[in-house]
């Protein structure tokens, strides 16, 4: 739901690389290069930001029961 703040595997902080890394795949760009360019080179943390799905925009939209 919400960008790992670290890697599950090796404990690399991701979480702060996750904004840059979202915006410039959306404008088009590779996301191998993009990860190459944020220093991402061990292919856990990789994984980490190539499999993550947001979402808590469809999770907000459910209030908690009282």
């Amino acid at each position: 739901m919400i960008i790992p703040v670290r890697c599950f595997t090796c404990g690399r902080p991701l979480g702060h690389l996750w904004e840059e890394f979202s915006k410039r795949v959306e404008k088009g760009e590779d996301p191998e290069k993009v990860l190459d360019d944020l220093g991402l080179d061990r292919y856990c943390c990789r994984r980490t930001m190539l499999g993550h799905v947001s979402l808590i925009k469809q999770v907000m939209k459910f209030r908690p029961m009282r």
